[in-house]
């Protein structure tokens, strides 16, 4: 493979920093643009990430900072509402025997250190720059900056997110849609009592869980019916949040007292995405939540973004010829397991809205997490 081939990364998430990371591995050019200034360097509170996650992030080599700066466990508790523990399951280890089944972590700190990588990766990188695909054909794309300048690439890899706006420019027409949930969700001081995640069904909201993410940190989430956005004033975002997770026992009240500062806490809908046929036009490509998205009850999301840039990366870095044919083979090889995890994590959530008493969700969740310790 020439050594003179060169790729755009657009965006700078978990999928974009990782399929750069990769890519100037295997020796490609890599220029790297992001929209937001700061690289989403302090966005988030919290992050699950199980082992097939782990997995890739020891293939970035970035695994032993991960490790440290977070919480690792192994289980996963059901709780009634009033906190009393009614069972503990073991995590399936998704990542094999030699990680741990989970990992919680501050969101703003994984990010921190798969930017770090990328620096040291030697790519470059643009921070609050958009790109706009001018033309393409068989060897390549030419794309404008938002700066006004222009450059041309052999491939562009489209991981701007859920609401990619490259993917609506190449012609691909799949939009999110809202599947009647949202979740509330902030980072607090981690309770003693707190080492694993745990999850209480019923009461107020749907779902009231929590998952540690250090010695002294973690971040918990209510979910409940989607309301209209533009009639809660964000100013409000603690007392609303705080109003639903007082009505829980176990550590909530402990976590509850927390919950003050509006600005820590945030309020996003549910969504379910799956781009269908192919995830490339051309030389423009997509990757993670710019192809598909899915609520967090399987908390895979940003599993299914690293996996696409580690498929994604090895193709083109085992290829001599970069096509239509290869860049299909990625969909071909990404889309059943991707599909499996937004069907299940959407049925999740549907059996919650439709009152399902008797829902093998515990089924569910160990036959897709099982599927998922075979390599992606």
């Amino acid at each position: 493979m020439s050594a003179t081939r060169s790729v755009l990364v657009v965006g700078g998430g978990a999928a974009g920093n990782a399929a750069t990371i990769l890519l100037r591995r295997a020796g490609i050019a890599v220029d790297l643009i992001e929209a937001k200034d700061d690289w989403n360097a302090t966005a988030g509170s919290g992050i699950t990430l199980q082992g097939n996650a782990l997995r890739v992030l020891r293939d970035l080599g970035v695994w032993n900072q991960v490790r440290e700066s977070g919480y690792g466990f192994g289980s996963v508790g059901i709780t009634a509402p009033d906190g009393t523990v009614l069972h503990v399951a073991d995590d399936v280890r998704t990542g094999g025997e030699d990680l741990p089944a989970t990992v919680g972590m501050q969101r703003p700190r994984l990010q921190q250190i798969l930017m770090a990588a990328v620096r040291a990766s030697g790519a470059t990188v643009r921070l609050g720059t958009r790109a706009d695909i001018l033309d393409q054909d068989s060897t390549g794309a030419r794309v404008r900056f938002s700066d006004g300048t222009t450059g041309r690439y052999d491939l562009v890899v489209a991981a701007d997110g859920l609401g990619s706006t490259t993917r609506a420019a190449i012609g691909i027409t799949a939009e999110p849609e809202p599947t009647g949930m949202a979740i509330w969700r902030v980072a607090t001081p981690r309770p003693a009592g707190v080492v694993r995640t745990d999850l209480a069904y019923g009461g107020p909201a749907y779902i009231a869980g929590y998952c540690p993410t250090g010695e002294a940190t973690l971040y918990a989430y209510v979910v409940e019916g989607n309301r209209d956005r533009a009639t809660i004033p964000q100013a409000s975002y603690a007392d609303e949040m705080r109003s639903l997770a007082q009505h829980y026992g176990g550590c909530w009240p402990e976590i509850a007292a927390h919950i003050t500062d509006p600005a820590q806490v945030n309020y996003t809908w549910f969504d379910r995405m799956l781009v269908e046929d192919s995830w490339h036009r051309g030389r423009v490509v997509l990757a993670g939540d710019a192809a598909h998205c899915c609520p967090p009850t399987l908390a895979q999301g940003a599993a299914m973004s690293l996996e696409d840039a580690l498929v994604l990366t090895e193709l083109l870095a085992g290829a001599d010829t970069w096509d239509d044919a290869l860049l299909q083979t990625y969909y071909e090889r990404r889309v059943p397991r991707v599909r499996a995890v937004v069907e299940a994590s959407v049925q999740i959530g549907q059996w919650q809205l439709d009152g399902v008493r008797d829902a093998d969700v515990a089924g569910l969740m160990g036959r897709t997490m099982t599927m998922l310790k075979e390599l992606p």
